[in-house]
């Protein structure tokens, strides 16, 4: 069973930054793309990052671009996003996901399997 877990969100001050973790487990992911995706309230999700599960080549939202680093954690089997200069608009459920990538790579209906996000809340 594939299952994507999500931690190290919470509350944060403007400016500051944070670190979330996405682990993986039940299959290999080899050959697949792990992405990061936010939702605010009322808003679509919306992409934030994405990077093979393997490593390699990064990808990043334009408005993200800077600020935000996804990388992967071989010892410990996750794909981490750290995010720095926070902003009150940064605030949302952070989801990641695992798809095969390709033309959707950037889009939520490129990803077969998701977690149950983690909340981030930036206060200004």
């Amino acid at each position: 069973q594939v299952r994507l877990v999500e931690s190290g969100g919470g509350l944060v001050q403007a400016g500051a930054s944070l670190r979330i973790f996405c682990a993986a487990s039940g299959r290999t992911f080899s050959g697949h793309y792990i992405g990061w995706f936010r939702q605010a309230p009322g808003k679509d999700r919306e992409f934030v990052a994405a990077i093979p599960w393997s490593g390699g080549a990064t990808y990043y939202a334009e408005s993200m671009k800077g600020r935000f680093t996804i990388s992967r954690d071989n010892a410990k089997n996750t794909v981490d996003l750290q995010m720095n200069s926070l902003k009150p608009e940064d605030t949302a459920v952070y989801y990641c996901a695992a798809g095969s990538g390709g033309w959707r790579l950037y889009q939520p209906s490129g990803y077969n399997y998701w977690g149950q996000g983690t909340q981030v809340t930036v206060s200004s």
